[in-house]
């Protein structure tokens, strides 16, 4: 890709608001950026980021299409008015997390209007997107790879590339469905531990330090299970089942059986049922806390 490329931004969320930030502050070219929110793009307006009005608007002037979208819906619906406006030749690169047969749909879609498509999920915290340290696993042929890698470097310190179209969703989907599930093990050790009479913050940093450590444990164990704080407008449980079903989706269509995910899926649709809506998904630890599993079974 060219400095002087326009980049388009479309999503300016959680995760996309700080990634949109990170590439005003360092590409040379233009930005462009489009949200729904007016509060969103208002708070980009320290930065060089241009504020477009639509999509459409946007599409005609962009050279690069960054995405950062809740979810399949969202990115098919995005994607049909950006083909009906972008010029021919405009690459795509999608950050969301969405079914891997959305991403290779979208792709054969923009083929035929002569766009380039590559999907690119982040991993990470909403403080790594701030810092530019995003984990980005890219789906896309090797050429492409290598034009939309080092954009793809400013908001991200590790980018890994799966294979062609799909392999970056498959890899996020993976990684998603091993956060979720360790994160509901360590809610029920951390609690077992209580119980047992072993404070929690005693228990993290003794299991940190031998062969049960891992990113949940550092992270989501220790920022939010150990103080009890979940906040709202955060990952919640909705959308960790949203990324859940996307990993049963491609079970199926594998002809793979999941039990492990399946017994956490139960877990983040009780924490729902239990009034943990829209906490921050960590909040699992509360379920097991209340035995709302065992409640749940009766």
């Amino acid at each position: 890709m060219s400095d002087t490329d326009t980049i388009g931004f479309i999503g300016l969320g959680v995760m996309g608001g700080p990634m949109c930030r990170n590439v005003a502050l360092k590409h040379p070219g233009q930005v462009k950026a489009f949200d729904l929110s007016a509060d969103a793009l208002a708070a980009l307006s320290d930065t060089k980021a241009e504020a477009m009005t639509s999509i459409d608007a946007l599409a005609a002037e962009a050279d690069v299409i960054f995405l950062s979208l809740p979810g399949g819906p969202q990115v098919e619906k995005v994607a049909s008015v950006i083909a009906d406006h972008a010029r021919e030749g405009t690459v795509v690169v999608d950050l969301s997390t969405t079914p891997v047969a959305v991403a290779r749909e979208v792709a054969n879609m923009f083929a035929g209007r002569g766009l380039r498509f590559a999907d690119a999920p982040v991993a990470r915290t909403r403080e790594a997107a701030q810092r530019g340290e995003l984990s980005i696993m890219v789906g896309a042929p090797d050429e492409l790879f290598d034009r939309i890698a080092p954009l793809l470097a400013y908001v991200a310190t590790d980018i890994t590339h799966g294979g062609d179209v799909g392999a970056g969703q498959v890899l996020k989907l993976v990684n998603n469905m091993l956060v979720f599930a360790n994160t509901v093990a360590l809610a029920e050790m951390m609690v077992l531990g209580e119980k047992a009479g072993v404070e929690a913050e005693t228990l993290l940093e003794a299991v940190s330090k031998g062969s049960g450590d891992s990113f949940v444990l550092r992270n989501h164990g220790r920022k939010a299970m150990l103080p009890r704080e979940f906040p709202d407008k955060a990952f919640s449980p909705e959308y960790a089942l949203k990324d859940i079903s996307y990993v049963f989706e491609l079970a199926e269509e594998t002809g793979l059986s999941l039990s492990a995910a399946d017994t956490a899926r139960r877990y983040y649709e009780a924490a729902i049922r239990h009034g943990l809506g829209s906490r921050y998904f960590p909040c699992v630890i509360k379920v097991v806390e209340d035995n709302a599993m065992a409640g749940d079974k009766t």
